[in-house]
């Protein structure tokens, strides 16, 4: 039902699962990356499991516990997160590099209501993924590269109606129940 906004599917692929529609396309582009397929939630139980072998996560989900989860396990391993998310014609990014800066919940200390949406899931403007995900590569290669400036310290909101990007400075909260003076209540749990 959406893939004008997620073009890593095809419509050859309608009812397929997402991981194995998503390799076969990677195999499809460069049969010389390897691709680790994980087809399973991400849970409290393994959310460290899953993080801890690899140098940083990219998030690309569309759901608020997901995100919390990532960035949790992130503080714990001290792993590098890339945030993006976007909603109708917005869309954000922001780079969370433990020991460097806030973390997501120092941005967003609770999720939203799990009813935000109205169950029937936001309109999302299909060009608008596109653009943060290219923004999200930009940052992870910078990361993987170790040159120019990233987003760590900074949210980037996208306005695509306007065509205008804004830059917001973003501090460490003391507080923050992840990275904060006193972390561990909430590490790997939902946040809700």
């Amino acid at each position: 039902s959406n893939l004008q906004r997620q073009i890593i599917h095809d419509t050859p692929h309608l009812g397929a699962n997402k991981t194995a529609s998503a390799a076969d396309r990677v195999a499809d582009l460069n049969p010389d990356v390897e691709v680790v397929r994980f087809a399973q939630r991400i849970t409290a139980d393994n959310a460290a499991a899953l993080v801890r072998d690899y140098d940083m996560v990219v998030d690309c989900t569309d759901n608020f516990p997901v995100r919390y989860l990532l960035n949790d396990a992130c503080v714990a391993l001290n792993k590098p997160l890339v945030h993006g998310s976007v909603f109708e014609f917005e869309g954000q990014a922001s780079t969370f590099v433990p020991g460097q800066g806030p973390c997501y919940r120092c941005l967003f200390p609770e999720a939203p209501p799990a009813d935000l949406d109205g169950g029937a899931g936001p309109m999302i403007f299909p060009p608008a993924p596109g653009v943060i995900g290219v923004i999200q590569a930009a940052e992870t290669l910078k990361l993987i590269l170790g040159t120019g400036q990233t987003l760590a310290g900074k949210l980037l909101i996208v306005d695509l109606l306007k065509m205008r990007f804004k830059e917001l400075n973003v501090e460490r909260d003391p507080a923050c129940v992840a990275c904060g003076s006193n972390p561990g209540v909430a590490r790997l749990s939902p946040g809700f």
